[in-house]
């Protein structure tokens, strides 16, 4: 599920880290000794110490778009013919279709791995956003790409599905308390262990869900009037008294 480059320095260190914190555990040293021998902080330490494998997770690196992009396909298609294939004849090739960029920006985009990469790069938190987004307020490369990073994993694409299903229900209707039943028991059978938690949540409120699913009303309004009442009381905070706060309230 990790669209990241596998590799690298990072995950390098942490390995390492990783080996020397244990094979000291396993010597009989404590994680205070561990710490003063490794010269890091305990914290440190007792996290590493809580791992039974070293893990490669990362954040994953954040590109922006390049000139070369278009010609990704291109370029991966070469190398996976000829790895040995000059980049000056990968540069005049793509020259000849049209890029207009320069040598040196199409041997940091090769040097990055970017054109071998099956996947696209992105990070967890643009998923979530591009997955909570109504599609219809979707740009489409965003679409493009969500629909991208859910085909590569079935995991994804259940998740995907599920909060689509989901959010449908926030439009009031008088059924939606049923079809909330079904969605709760399709989660459950789901192996998506967070979406677990968050249907287990639901139920523990149900009556009040199935208000918010299934009437036109809110309090919206309400908590709109609590919110302008707390922000004026700050504003005043120290200068008035109550008679000021009144007056402010009920004459705009």
């Amino acid at each position: 599920m990790n669209p990241a480059r596998p590799g690298g320095v990072r995950e390098q260190t942490t390995r390492e880290r990783w080996q020397r914190v244990h094979n000291l555990l396993d010597q009989g040293v404590s994680l205070l000794e561990c710490a003063r021998r490794l010269d890091v902080a305990l914290n440190t330490v007792k996290r590493y110490a809580r791992m039974k494998e070293p893990t490669g997770d990362r954040r994953a690196p954040r590109y922006r778009p390049t000139l070369v992009d278009p010609y990704r396909h291109h370029l991966r298609t070469r190398r996976a013919e000829d790895p040995a294939a000059p980049v000056l004849q990968l540069f005049r090739e793509i020259n000849e279709s049209g890029y207009t960029g320069s040598l040196t920006l199409l041997y940091r985009y090769i040097t990055q791995g970017r054109a071998e990469g099956d996947k696209p790069v992105t990070t967890p938190q643009r998923f979530a956003r591009l997955l909570l987004t109504r599609p219809e307020n979707l740009r489409d490369k965003d679409t493009a790409l969500l629909r991208e990073l859910t085909e590569t994993c079935p995991e994804l694409s259940e998740l995907a599905r599920l909060a689509g299903e989901f959010a449908q229900l926030l439009t009031p209707l008088e059924d939606n308390d049923a079809k909330l039943t079904d969605w709760i028991t399709t989660v459950h059978a789901a192996d998506l262990p967070h979406l677990h938690s968050f249907a287990n949540g639901l139920e523990l409120d149900r009556a009040a869900v199935d208000a918010g699913l299934t009437l036109p009303y809110h309090n919206g309004r309400t908590e709109g009037v609590n919110t302008r009442t707390k922000r004026i009381t700050r504003q005043m905070h120290g200068r008035a008294g109550f008679p000021l706060l009144r007056h402010r309230i009920l004459l705009p």
